[in-house]
């Protein structure tokens, strides 16, 4: 067996495991006992000990050092192990799994907290999170900025400086834009009580319309909507509001766009490093063209009107254009999840900045929610009334993922890139998702995108798919001005 064939049989062997990890992560979401907390996270510190061994086993560097590629798809292997080798040996094993148990513990530290409203209650476990994230950030620099080597690990080769040079050129076009929407008359939203079955059993059909393969998935309820797994195991989860039915709907668009990119990943490279999305900003553009240029398209809002008035009857909305306005409308808020798409980038330019000075120190978890009220209030003119529709709205922290936050911005730039080529490519797509047929879109996709995995860089799966062109904020500004400017003229 070459040293390629010995690599690539032990890397399958620590992706099964890490499958194993994730089913433990999925279930604590979902279904474990609350009683189980405490046995779960050492469960969850076990594996990430058997993991981190396995990732910095002696023998993968003799291995990666003589292995040959046999192809394109091997020779992107081998960067993405040669990658994640590098990043593993970096941080002590011990630390490694002490993040895994902690990050475990946090999480339901967090979800009750929230519930309760008391940031106090959860500020000495993060801040303990926070001080494990300095110093695996610090192993992983090597003399650097921790905070970029943080955030390598969901978009590998970004760097903070870049994104910051990035939001501050989207942020006064975007401001000005909201200003103008929220000048005039603010729309209301829906108005009623939404059965739970009907939400669910929409939600369903749209996972399927969008292409979601249930013989390889499922949906499930959770705090915090998420996708896990991948390949023949991508698992999605939403979240019921029974009087604003477009939380659970759109959730689980954006959700069935990150796991139809995992399912759409050519079968042949499941359980490697290729066979995975390629970063969390290509994820996430995935996500966001399924929930918004699609989902939120008037066209895909007149199959969506008529779905909504079968299933709920009267939904409060008079006719298609006003439920196209509705399903759009900018208005004042709290939460990023229920963010439109104009302030959406607004809230995670907030998130980014926080995180960034935690990370460098320059912020302390005890002036966290003092700097997020008053950085909101700033950014958006109007104050935050309570914890759970600010600094503890996210799960994010909690289960440390400082440096994934950027990434969302990152996918909206790509989905507004991607929307643009596809709309050239796709002439009579509004006539496909009038009818709530996306399947042109979504096969696009899948080709253009999902199939290819891990198999190039970030920037080049976006620039093959949009035939060259780099990605660039000019396509989703574009796109927003058209359809914001239409729906709220100056």
């Amino acid at each position: 067996m070459s040293a390629y064939d010995e690599l690539m049989a032990f890397t399958r062997e620590t992706e099964a495991l890490a499958q194993v990890a994730g089913l433990l992560s999925w279930d604590q979401e979902t279904m474990m006992p609350r009683g189980a907390a405490a046995q779960r996270s050492e469960a969850i510190g076990a594996m990430e000990s058997v993991l981190h061994a396995r990732r910095t086993d002696p023998r993968l560097a003799g291995w990666l050092a003589s292995a040959e590629a046999p192809d394109e798809g091997g020779a992107a292997q081998l960067r993405l192990l040669r990658h994640d080798h590098e990043r593993a040996v970096r941080v002590p094993g011990d630390l490694a799994a002490a993040l895994a148990r902690l990050t475990s513990h946090a999480q339901g530290v967090w979800a009750e907290a929230r519930a309760a409203d008391d940031f106090a209650a959860f500020a000495p476990v993060l801040r303990e999170v926070l001080r494990l994230k300095r110093e695996e950030g610090a192993a992983l620099a090597a003399g650097g900025d921790p905070y970029d080597a943080l955030l390598d690990g969901f978009e590998p080769g970004a760097r903070a400086d870049d994104l910051q040079a990035m939001f501050d050129d989207m942020r006064p076009a975007l401001v000005a834009l909201r200003q103008r929407a929220l000048d005039a008359p603010e729309r209301a939203p829906l108005c009623g009580d939404f059965d739970a079955d009907g939400q669910m059993r929409l939600a369903r059909e749209l996972a399927e319309r969008f292409g979601y393969d249930f013989s390889r998935g499922r949906i499930d309820k959770a705090v915090h909507p998420f996708s896990s797994g991948g390949g023949d195991d991508a698992r999605i989860t939403t979240r019921i509001s029974h009087d604003d039915p477009f939380n659970c709907l759109y959730s689980t668009i954006h959700e069935v766009g990150h796991a139809c990119y995992e399912q759409g990943i050519d079968k042949a490279w499941h359980l490697s490093p290729v066979g995975h999305g390629v970063s969390m900003g290509v994820h996430e553009s995935q996500s966001r063209i399924y929930e918004n240029q699609l989902g939120r398209s008037r066209a895909f809002c007149h199959f969506l009107y008529g779905r909504m008035r079968d299933i709920f009857g009267d939904i409060g909305v008079a006719d298609e254009d006003s439920f196209y306005a509705t399903v759009n409308r900018l208005h004042r808020g709290h939460i990023r999840t229920e963010a439109d798409e104009v302030q959406y980038n607004l809230h995670v330019m907030l998130r980014f900045e926080l995180e960034r000075a935690l990370i460098a120190g320059d912020l302390q978890v005890d002036d966290l929610e003092d700097a997020w009220n008053a950085r909101f209030a700033a950014d958006f003119g109007y104050p935050v009334g309570r914890a759970s529709e600010g600094v503890l709205q996210d799960v994010h922290w909690s289960v440390g993922l400082f440096g994934y936050f950027p990434t969302y911005s990152l996918g909206n730039l790509y989905a507004g890139c991607l929307h643009e080529a596809m709309r050239a490519d796709l002439p009579g797509l509004d006539d496909d998702l009038a009818k709530g047929e996306p399947g042109a879109a979504t096969g696009w996709l899948r080709e253009n995108v999902q199939r290819h995995g891990g198999l190039r860089t970030p920037r080049e799966t976006i620039a093959r798919a949009c035939g060259g062109k780099a990605p660039a904020a000019g396509p989703l500004l574009d796109y927003l001005e058209v359809k914001f400017g239409a729906l709220y003229p100056a």
